[in-house]
């Protein structure tokens, strides 16, 4: 599953009423629907491991009580956008399920690892199926909900005017990536299980596989449904073994594997370009994906607030 496009869930600070004390087994309400604590605790974990950190490492009741509601308000944002779908009749098929249970798998060594950690985190294979679908069903609604988005070419041009100063170019390239993740506090055996399907995409790839589309079809990024696409970036903004990677590869060049504290990389250096001032048309391009990002942001926050407004929440007091 793509968390990080999931995890980008507003976490909204509403007022909701509170639960009786004495219903200890349930965190919150949804219209009826009842996130259990216990489901709210393996949620956490996940939130927190996604954020690379672990509940041992959080030492500050009140970061922890500020963390906890953040996932909790994941949850709920869930269940709406779940619940929404169910109204819609907006589905996943089997199909789709079936990638991505096997895409999981496949990061586990053996069938028997696979089978050890469903136990450790509480589920069958039956219910880790349906949370993994009702995660894509999710994720789609949201995606409904906020499209389409489009930016005017005088909205664009008006921003590029009041940006103008800010367009001193650094040296930069464009690329795309193939992210498959490890998941933290894997086991050396579990790296290299994932070492080697990123090998053997590379080999794919070297072989004439065009990029972009083997990135829609494996990538674990949410990039991966652009094709891998990551825009233009400079160095500093990725993490130092990828920045290393993309920077030192020609233009149509892919990456060897390249590890980083998100998973197995491959990378394709698209254009490189030197430092110097922005030209227009890249300016112009960079602004409308500004814009764009804004105008998602706000129609992500006004969507989440809609479901929220029509909708019963009760949550546990103390959370």
């Amino acid at each position: 599953m793509n968390r990080l496009a999931v995890a980008a869930l507003l976490s909204l600070s509403l007022l909701a009423p509170a639960l009786h004390a004495e219903e200890v087994g349930v965190a919150a309400r949804v219209n009826e629907a009842e996130i259990s604590n216990y489901r709210l605790d393996r949620y956490f974990a996940d939130f927190l491991k996604a954020k690379s950190r672990s509940v041992a490492s959080i030492r500050n009741p009140s970061s922890y009580k500020r963390l906890k509601r953040e996932a909790l308000n994941e949850l709920i944002d869930k269940e709406l956008l779940w619940q929404e779908a169910h109204r819609q009749g907006v589905a996943v098929d089997d199909e789709q399920v079936r990638r991505e249970l096997s895409a999981v798998k496949a990061a586990f060594s053996t069938p028997e690892a696979y089978q050890r950690q469903l136990v450790e985190s509480g589920f069958d294979e039956g219910a880790y199926a349906e949370y993994l679908r009702r995660e894509l069903v999710a994720q789609r609604m949201l995606n409904t909900l906020v499209q389409p988005l489009t930016v005017s070419d005088d909205e664009v041009r008006r921003g590029y005017q009041e940006r103008r100063a800010s367009f001193a170019r650094p040296e930069q390239v464009r690329a795309r990536h193939i992210l498959l993740r490890v998941p933290a506090g894997a086991s050396d055996e579990q790296v290299e299980t994932v070492a080697r399907r990123i090998k053997k995409l590379r080999r794919q790839l070297v072989a004439g596989t065009d990029f972009a589309e083997l990135a829609r079809a494996q990538s674990e990024d949410p990039s991966g449904a652009r094709g891998g696409e990551l825009g233009y970036f400079s160095r500093g903004q990725m993490v130092p073994a990828f920045e290393a990677a993309a920077f030192a590869l020609d233009p149509g060049e892919v990456s060897e594997p390249v590890r980083s504290e998100f998973g197995w990389h491959l990378i394709q250096v698209e254009e490189y370009v030197a430092e110097g001032q922005l030209d227009e048309a890249m300016a112009m391009a960079t602004v409308r994906d500004q814009l764009l990002y804004q105008r998602y942001v706000l129609a992500r926050d006004a969507a989440l607030n809609r479901l929220r407004s029509g909708s019963r929440i009760e949550v546990a007091r103390g959370l």
